[in-house]
This record gives C-alpha cells, structure tokens and sequence, in this order.
C-alpha cells in the first residue's frame, strides 16, 4: 500500500532505468538519473542537518527542478517552489511566511537568490543545485543510506509534500499545503479517470511552481511515461509550438484553456494541427464553445475532458469525459474523481437540487492540510461539515458557483465574487462573456466590473469593431446587462500560470475615464 509517492519513483526507476522521463527538448532525465539525482539531494540536505521543514526552490522550469522536489522528500521535507520572475516584495511575503532555512536554486537564478540575501529578504543558506549534483550517478555512502532509510521508517502519508502559494485578497499570498495521502489519491484517481498509461507522451504548459504541473509530473512517474517540459516563450507563437508538439510526437495535453484558445483562435489548427493528439484536458477557466468545437473538429478521434478544482483540493477534483453538446449548452466540469464527495451548499445550508444553485464544496482525502502558518484564513475555507454535527469532518468550500444539469454532472456558473448586483439585478459576469465570446470576429472575452464606477466593462480580442460588438450584444443581452464600454485589446492579459488576469483588467477599468 502507498503512503509515500516516493515510491512510485523507486517502483519506475528499476524498471525503466534508460527511459526519458522528463525534458525540455533539448536537456532531459532518465528515470535512473531522476531517482539517482534526488537521493542525492536528500542525502545532502540531511548531511547538513535539514529534515521535516521547507526547503525554497528557485529554479527554471527543468527536469532539474523536480529531481530537486524529488530531493526534498528524501530528506524528510517538503518543498515551495518560487517564480524567478516575481517581484522581490512578493517573494519576500512568501519567505516570510514560510521561513525556510534553506533555499536551493540553479545557475540561471543565482544572482536572484544572491540578491534576497543581500536585501535581507532571506537569511538562510543558499546551495546551487550544480554544485549538489556534479558528480552524475554518485555512490551514495553508507551513512547517506542509513540516513535516508531513517527518514522514510518515521515518514507518514500525512506529511506534506509542498506548499504551493496562491493569490490572498489581503494582498498576502496564502500558501497550500498538501499531504503524500492526497496526492496519492489524487494520482490514482486521475489516472484512472483520464486513462493514462506508460505510451503517454505529456506535453506540460503550466509552470513548476503551482500545483497543476501534478496532472503530468504524478503520471510520468506513477506509469513510467514522458514529459516534456515545453519552453514558456512558445506559448507565443503557435505554430512553433505545434511543431513543437509534432516533433516530440506529444499525444496527451493537460492545459489551461487560453493556451489552447490561442491555437485555434490564429488559425494554427488549419495551418499546423498537433497530429499526433489523443487526449486533450483543459480546465482553470470556461472554454469559450466556439474555440472548443474548433478544437473537436480539427482532432475528431481525440478524446477530450474538462477538469476542475481547486489547489485547496489538490488541484483537479471533478472531470467531464466530452459528449455531443447542444448549441447552446454550457460545458459541464463533469463529476468528481472517486472518493471525493461534490457538496453543492445552498445559502441555507442544504445541499442543491438539481437545477438549483449553490457553492461548491469539495469533501475528502483531496482537501489538503489547509494554509501555511494561517489558522485564521484557513477556518474561513477549511470548516465543519454543516451535514454532519456528529463528529470532526472539515470540507473546504471554494467560493464557486455551480449547479447540477439534468445528466447529474456539475455545471460552473461563476466565482461567488463575479455575481454582481447591478441596477437591482444580480449578475453573472460569465453569461456576458459567453455572449460577446459567441459574437462573430471575437477570439476571446473577459468581463470585469468597476465597482467604484458602477459599470460593467467588457474586454476582448478579436477582429470585430468596439461599436459593432456592443450592437450585437444588445441583440442577445438584457439592456441592465449591456457593458458600459467594450475595449479590444491586441492580446489577452494572462496571469504567470496562463489564466486570464482578471485582476489587472478590473484595475484597467477602475482607471479608465
């Protein structure tokens, strides 16, 4: 029985030493050297007298740096990954709250690291992943051994893996921490959902340091399959980035839905379709339908899925396996991952019926350990169970809105902060997205509203004139719904993990006149 996810590396290793597991394309780690690398990390870190505490990783997006996550656990600790290009005030935020006493990171980033030492933003050791690994395939010694046996004979499926940080609304960001137990679970759960085997081939878009690069990293190990680690900087050019996924013949994709909106709204599905794409999952926001059903046609063998859920939940919770849609129908997020309990919470504490609105809650061995070093955000999130007054049971409730359709699978209406009361009427922003994201000649929409102006402001990018876009949601949208004003933008502002940057657009039209 599992209780460490360590041990699907050293179930993989033996068995498939020569095979690629993780690259970038042109620098890579075989299963061997994966394992190799990280025990030696873990006998490092213990050599130097650090166990069951975290260790700060600042490093670029590499095989490297998940032999170094790999590391971590060997030593008994668990890792928080940080973004090189965050603003040093943010980053200081973070090792504040976390306080590590060590922080490794790769040659490219040394003169960051460097740097927070001399700002007095971190003030524990700093150790170079080069400088741990020189000696590729180094003999262990005994002692390394008998250490490291000592850390795994006290290491328990509830010790944490990570802390991963998300955006706070103090302007404080909250970090996750999650447990062997459930990632573990959420392993197998979704490998059994999606159907992942050792022919997968995953090309990764999301960046190492939240939870979502899990869908490709746990499955590579778990199965003995490959990934690569695509370069952030061809998410911009998609035809090079379909060359990309043709030329390492990538058949599987876990990705946010603007990376792949992107791709078919310039046309690269015509020009230069990924061929070799079996299996295609998105999720983190709404796919708009127009760029989904282009998507369905260009590849009409492949098998595609919607995913959803939260980091506090582990990251993807509930999953949609595609069927035919009606014109008008919204993409379901689909039902949860076995052993989760979906709980959809009406505002009086039942659960909803079908049809009926509520927020959803997630119960389970997904809900992680809570936020790190934050007792008083984590019982806002992390709380009781209202069905259950009998004994201790914390479901975390994730401020969205969804509700049940007629096939038993759970719909997202919206964050519970993007229903608005606008004129006397409560709004979903979603709904006036879907409508301008359905007009002909728009690519992509984000509807945001300026609470201090009042106004609801509309946001997209596309072909279509301003004047012309607002023409036509006046034919589909109530007037109390119509955006104060329509703005093309040349792109999308997108968050580092590639979700549209909602935040920044509502601050846009906080400023504009």
């Amino acid at each position: 029985m599992l209780n460490n996810i360590l041990q699907y590396l050293e179930q993989t290793a033996p068995r498939l030493p020569d095979k690629l597991a993780f690259s970038t394309g042109t620098e890579g780690l075989t299963f061997f050297e994966l394992h190799t690398h990280a025990r030696t990390i873990g006998a490092e870190l213990l050599r130097r007298g650090y166990t069951r505490e975290p260790v700060a990783v600042l490093m670029d997006k590499h095989p490297h740096t998940i032999a170094t996550f790999f590391g971590a656990l060997y030593a008994g600790c668990y890792y928080a990954a940080l973004d090189g290009d965050m603003p040093p005030a943010r980053m200081g935020l973070i090792l504040d709250t976390l306080k590590p006493r060590l922080l490794i990171c790769d040659k490219k980033n040394q003169k960051t690291a460097r740097k927070l030492v001399e700002d007095g933003i971190f003030g524990g050791e700093l150790l170079c992943w080069d400088d741990i690994c020189a000696a590729k395939g180094g003999e262990l010694t005994p002692a390394d051994e008998a250490a490291l046996a000592d850390v795994r004979a006290h290491q328990i499926d509830t010790d944490p893996i990570y802390v991963v940080f998300t955006s706070g609304s103090t302007g404080v960001p909250k970090g996750v921490a999650a447990c062997h137990r459930s990632v573990i679970d959420y392993t197998e759960s979704l490998c059994e959902a999606i159907g992942f085997d050792e022919n997968t081939v995953f090309a990764n878009q999301t960046p190492l340091y939240f939870d979502a690069p899990l869908k490709e990293i746990m499955p590579t190990i778990k199965f003995g399959a490959t990934a690569y680690l695509v370069p952030k900087m061809l998410f911009m050019f998609p035809v090079k980035l379909c060359d990309y996924l043709n030329e390492h013949r990538i058949n599987t994709v876990c990705w946010v839905v603007s990376a792949l909106t992107m791709i078919s709204s310039l046309g690269a599905l015509d020009k230069n379709p990924p061929k070799y794409l079996t299996t295609v999952c998105f999720g983190s926001e709404v796919f708009p339908r127009k760029q989904y059903d282009l998507w369905r046609q260009a590849l009409p063998e492949a098998r595609f899925f919607n995913l959803y859920g939260p980091t506090e939940a582990t990251g993807m919770s509930c999953y949609w396996p595609a069927r035919d849609l009606a014109p008008d129908e919204p993409i379901p997020v689909g039902k949860p991952f076995r052993n989760t309990d979906l709980m959809l919470l009406t505002d009086d504490g039942r659960r909803a019926a079908i049809g009926e609105e509520g927020e959803i809650c997630l119960r389970g061995t997904c809900v992680t350990l809570g936020y790190y070093a934050n007792p008083e955000k984590t019982a806002e999130a992390f709380v009781q169970n209202p069905l259950n007054p009998f004994y201790p049971e914390i479901i975390y409730r994730t401020g969205d809105i969804g509700r049940l359709n007629d096939h038993g699978e759970l719909v997202f209406i919206s964050r519970r902060d993007a229903q608005i009361k606008h004129m006397g009427h409560r709004i979903e922003l979603g709904e006036i997205e879907a409508a301008a994201a359905a007009a002909d000649g728009v690519r992509a929409a984000c509807c945001v509203y300026d609470a201090p102006g009042k106004r609801i402001a509309l946001y997209y990018v596309g072909d279509v004139e301003e004047s012309a876009l607002s023409a036509a949601l006046k034919t589909t949208l109530p007037r109390y719904m119509i955006p104060a004003f329509c703005e093309r933008l040349a792109a999308m502002p997108l968050t580092p993990n590639g979700k549209v940057d909602r935040k920044g657009l509502r601050e846009r039209a906080e400023a504009t006149e």
